[in-house]
Order: structure tokens, then sequence, then C-alpha cells
């Protein structure tokens, strides 16, 4: 997914060395969005006495590859499909500055998901075929978020992909290597941290629209406008925000509202969405991150205190 951004890594930043540009182009501050399902995935298999160390890791190991991966591919293709241009306002992208060559980029992509693809075997061993398809599938849409004929990125459906693979896909399958069974509290506990990893995605293509429009890239931001890409940031907020309040009613122990802490948080990141534009959005970007970490981890307290079993 799109990364969130500092100004210390725009374009027009000091030379930046080999290994620098390496560590750049795995944009290690997209890597909470694959971290936080594996953490939340993980507490609801603790709370159901079913913790399993061992997978947890190999499924934490494996998102991040994923996470990786596509972001390799992200700055691979975005640079031939020419959405990435001097007029980026976003995060410096490797390929698109001459950081590191169309090659090298693209077979670090292919390294990358090899290597998720053997960790994926570990898990496959583990939690047999659900985990193999859910594998192949993420790493096909990995590549496909921005490459491929029919990109996802490229045609509105970015914010489903990551809401799915994200969010329900990445929690459900935790708990399932864990647990080897399906939990409808795992599938309900995937939602907030889907919502909050596409209002990540949300903040990126709404600073992007006008240069994506130039690219012909038709992100949903794109699509909607303005007004209904700002209603869709603050709707993604408060239905994150909701789940936990409406656990606590189904009868969850009061430690499930801990993420509620951070809605003055949230209350900040959605006033300074409404009013800035352009480059200023990138701070909001990475805060927005921020939100899933902070949200994530107290999210992640509040399932292992509960007795799910």
């Amino acid at each position: 997914m799109p990364s969130s951004t500092s100004s210390e890594i725009m374009s027009g930043s000091p030379a930046i060395s080999p290994v620098h540009a390496w560590f750049l182009a795995t944009r290690p501050k997209t890597l909470a969005a694959a971290a936080v399902p594996v953490a939340v995935g993980t507490a609801v298999a603790y709370a159901s006495g079913y913790l399993a160390w061992l997978p947890a890791i190999a499924a934490l190991v494996g998102a991040l590859l994923i996470q990786i991966g596509t972001n390799l591919a992200n700055d691979y293709f975005d640079f031939k499909k020419g959405a990435d241009t001097h007029e980026r306002l976003g995060p410096l992208r490797v390929t698109q500055a001459g950081l590191l060559s169309e090659t090298a980029v693209r077979n670090a992509m292919i390294g990358t998901f090899g290597l998720a693809a053997l960790v994926g075997t570990y898990l496959v061993a583990v939690g047999g075929w659900p985990i193999a398809v859910i594998g192949i599938l993420s790493i096909m849409s990995g590549v496909a978020y921005t490459g491929g004929p029919y990109p996802l990125g490229y045609n509105g459906l970015g914010d489903v992909f990551v809401f799915i693979f994200f969010g329900l896909v990445a929690v459900t399958g935790t708990y399932w290597v864990q647990a080897l069974a399906w939990s409808n509290v795992a599938l309900i506990s995937a939602v907030p941290v889907g919502l909050l990893s596409v209002a990540i995605l949300i903040v990126n293509n709404y600073r992007d629209i006008d240069t994506d429009v130039k690219a012909g890239k038709r992100t949903l931001a794109v699509r909607m406008g303005r007004k209904a890409t700002q209603v869709q940031y603050g709707t993604t907020l408060v239905m994150a925000y909701s789940i936990p309040i409406a656990q606590y009613f189904w009868g969850f122990s009061p430690w499930i509202c801990l993420p509620l802490l951070t809605i003055p948080i949230a209350v900040i990141r959605m006033r300074q969405f409404l009013t800035l534009s352009g480059k200023d959005l990138n701070p909001v970007l990475e805060n927005t991150a921020k939100l899933l970490i902070v949200f994530g981890g107290l999210y992640t307290v509040g399932l292992a205190m509960q007795e799910l079993a």
C-alpha cells in the first residue's frame, strides 16, 4: 500500500547511499499495516487459548515480506506506467529518482515475494490449503495492485484490496495458523484494522488526485472527487471506532474500549485532512499510519484481556 512520508525523504534530498536507497525502497513506515493485523489476530488467538508463537512469528515475517514486495512492485510499475514523475508530491520513489535501476527493483520484488512464498510453505504445512490460497492471492494482489493488464490501484479497487488483505485476510489468517479454526471474533476484529489501513490510502490518493488524473490513474479518490473523498475518510474513521464500542455492548470486557483513547488523535487527523492539500498532507499521511499503530496496539491489549475460550 502507499507509504507515509516525511520531508526527509522527498525528492531533492541530499545524496543517498545505495544502502539507504534500498532502505527507502522498502518504505519502512508502511510496515505497520502488515504488523498490526498479525498482532490483532494473535491477540484473539491468545484470548481463545490457542497462542502458538512459531506460526505467529512466521505470519509476521510473511506479512512483512509481502508488504515490502508490494512496495517494490508499486515503485517499479508506477515508474513504468508513467505515474511517478517530477511532479510527485509523496515520498521519494527510488526508481523514478534514479537511485536504483528498474531491473534491480524488479529483481528485488521477485526475490522478496519468493522469500514470502518460502515462509508460506511452513505456514501451509501448519494451516493447510486455506493458507496456500491466502498466500497465492496475497502475492498476486501485491503485483496486481499496480502491475498487470488491470492494475487494481489504477482502477479504483485499491481501497477494497487494502481492506480485504490488510484487514480481513491478515487477521483471520493469523488466527487460523494458530488455532486451526475459524473465528467470528477475529473476523469482526479485522474490520477496524482494515478500515484504518484504508484511511492511510485515502490520504495518499486524495493528495495525488491532480497528478493521478494526468497519469490516467483512476483511483477511487479520482473517481469520487474531493468532497466525497473527505466524507470517505471521516466515515472510515467513525466505522473503525464503532467496532470496539459494538464489541463492548456485545459482552466484551471494558478492556476492548482501550482504542477509544485515540479518538482525540483521530479528530485532529480529520481536521487536518479537511483543511490541508498537496504536500501539506504528507504529515497527515504519516500520522494516520501512526494512528493505526497506536489504535492497533491498544486493540491488541484489549483483545488479549478478553476471555474468549
